[in-house]
């Protein structure tokens, strides 16, 4: 797997890497769950889980792992995996924004909870960094929206400057309806005449695409640009209406499973740098790869397109998705 630079950080990443929402913390929203990883979440399992798909990834070419502090315990699987190795193999992004609140429990009310002030900043830096060492390359801004004004923050943007000074890679993750705009927004926000961020991460998928021409502006202006929920939280993983139709015709005609079309569908995107596998088995793991040998024709991808949803009517869906 060819390696390329992440925009503006700097860091080298591969177009595929692997993100660990879904094995960190035993509940996550999402289908066919109970399928994919069985009864047993304990944090032993999940570890060991999370060891195998790092391994299976890394001997695969893949550069670069995804975390947050809100994922549970991913950061402490991730931190254990990597001592005895060099800082930057692989590349590692974390974010902040989100505490995990689920006591590792299948049946919580809340998972998690959100706090964009300097307060949760110097807290959850000091905590990743605790499990990540310096292994730690980007840490990114957990679900920036408008709504939280973390954007005009000046005292959380000063700080987020302070750790970029101090050779930390800062970016953004949105999500959303609105993720448009505030990707827009974070290209104007600069402090001393410079601009904080370097990379953003975005959810665009073949249900969901409607942020790619402000990521296609972002990646213009600089920024790396990471692919979240390529699959749809598992809409486009082969379960369901969605594997039939024109995704499974592609997919046949490519002699691959239909997620891997999905993830080739993100892929083809020139402003795309980086688009995460949230796989939770080696399996899926190695099926989401197949992406890398699938070549879209323009006729294709046109058929693609036609399986879009206004972006109210996707993130109604995804909002309502249990945790399971």
């Amino acid at each position: 797997m060819q390696s390329r630079v992440l925009g503006a950080s700097g860091l080298e990443v591969t177009p595929i890497g692997i993100g660990l929402a879904g094995v960190g913390r035993p509940a996550y929203l999402g289908f066919g769950r109970d399928d994919d990883l069985g009864t047993d979440r304990s944090i032993e399992v999940l570890e060991r889980r999370t060891h195998e798909l790092l391994d299976a990834a890394y001997l695969a070419g893949v550069r670069y792992v995804d975390a947050a502090r809100s994922y549970g315990l991913a950061e402490r699987f991730l931190g254990s995996w990597l001592r005895g190795r060099a800082p930057g193999d692989p590349t590692v992004g974390s974010k902040w924004g989100y505490t995990y609140v689920g006591d590792w429990s299948m049946s919580a009310a809340v998972n998690e909870v959100k706090d964009h002030s300097l307060a949760a900043l110097r807290r959850q830096f000091a905590e990743s960094r605790a499990e990540l060492a310096e292994h730690l390359s980007l840490y990114q801004i957990h679900s920036a929206t408008r709504e939280t004004g973390v954007l005009g923050d000046r005292a959380v943007l000063a700080e987020l400057t302070h750790l970029k000074e101090h050779g930390v890679s800062i970016g953004l993750s949105v999500s959303g309806a609105g993720q448009p705009d505030v990707i827009r927004q974070s290209l104007e926000v600069r402090i001393h005449g410079e601009r904080v961020f370097q990379t953003v991460q975005a959810t665009w998928n073949l249900l969901e695409p409607s942020a790619g021409a402000a990521l296609a502006e972002a990646h213009a202006a600089g920024y790396g640009v990471i692919i979240k929920e390529a699959l749809a939280n598992g809409r486009l993983a082969g379960r369901g209406d969605l594997a039939a139709g024109v995704l499974g015709e592609i997919a046949s005609g490519h002699r691959v499973n239909v997620d891997a079309v999905a993830m080739a569908a993100v892929l083809s995107n020139h402003w795309v740098d980086v688009v995460l596998s949230g796989a939770v088995s080696v399996g899926q793991l190695s099926s989401n790869l197949q992406a890398l040998a699938v070549r879209l024709t323009e006729g294709e991808l046109d058929a693609l397109a036609t399986l879009a949803e206004p972006p109210a009517g996707y993130w109604s869906v995804r909002q309502s998705t249990p945790w399971s």
